[in-house]
């Protein structure tokens, strides 16, 4: 049996499948797998808690993992540790979301790739290799445009009182806005950057609303600044985009890829099941 996870900040989805018949044998999802981030003993428990895992444990020969967090070598070197002292009979493969994204996405076809999920990142894949310009520093520095990105905007807005009226009424109805509960959710909680990208919700019952559509242009623009253009990808490159952001927001983002002389050819709201489809055409 083959394993195969798809595992961002916010979530990890995994499939089994038969290494024989390439057929499916079941699905399930976790909570995110960040190995940056959660501490040890709680990815232990993360993976342990989800019963369909465990009850293959043993069957399992390969495990490929692509991951948030999975950049460098010591978080991963975290996780198959982890992974290797669950899965005692399986060789563990870990690589980061972003090969995760060019395999779903373009497959073994040269391609840009991005992610905008609860977090951001984005590469050139040539055929056979990814090209990264720059090294993701994660939520607190980096991650334009992504869930926790615009997460921490409404935040500041609601308490900068930048936000109108009528919408930060509602902010203040759908979440705990007291200053010592964020404070305890983002320096004394593990996933500080999932906590800030469930605020990102918050942005799709209101992409209609004047204010809720100028903060998601400029976090794109702003992402294409930093993350796209500076490929210098011509007008005919593919260009790709993963996540729940990219999803929920397209035509945005569609219209601020215009804007600078380029075309979204295709938005993959989860890359589970075209990573799926990669592996099994993989299988030796």
């Amino acid at each position: 049996m083959i394993l195969i996870a798809d595992g961002g900040s916010t979530k990890a989805d995994w499939i089994a499948i038969d290494k024989t018949s390439k057929e499916e044998v079941f699905r399930t999802r976790t909570l995110g797998l960040n190995p940056a981030i959660v501490p040890v003993e709680e990815l232990e428990n993360r993976i342990i808690n989800m019963f369909q895992l465990i009850n293959v444990k043993d069957d399992v020969e390969e495990i490929h993992f692509y991951g948030a967090g999975c950049g460098t070598p010591k978080p991963i070197q975290i996780l198959k540790n982890v992974l290797e002292s669950i899965f005692v009979n399986a060789k563990i493969f870990i690589a980061e979301d972003m090969l995760a994204a060019v395999y779903a996405a373009s497959g073994k076809e040269p391609a840009l790739v991005c992610i905008l999920g609860t977090g951001s990142n984005s590469c050139y894949f040539n055929g056979s290799e990814m090209e990264m310009l720059v090294s993701s520093l994660g939520y607190i520095l980096m991650d334009e445009a992504s869930g926790n990105y615009f997460g921490k905007k409404l935040i500041i807005d609601y308490y900068y009182q930048k936000m109108p009226s009528n919408i930060a009424e509602k902010f203040n109805e759908e979440f705990n806005l007291d200053a010592d509960y964020i404070k305890k959710n983002l320096y004394r909680e593990p996933n500080p950057n999932m906590y800030l990208a469930s605020f990102a919700k918050f942005m799709f019952d209101f992409k209609d609303e004047k204010y809720i559509k100028k903060i998601i242009k400029k976090g794109f623009q702003k992402f294409f600044k930093y993350r796209v253009l500076p490929y210098n990808a011509s007008s005919d490159t593919p260009i790709y985009f993963i996540g729940s952001i990219a999803h929920y927001f397209r035509d945005i983002l569609e219209k601020i890829a215009k804007t600078n002389n380029l075309k979204i050819t295709d938005v993959i709201q989860r890359p589970i099941d075209n990573l799926l489809e990669y592996h099994k055409n993989n299988i030796n």
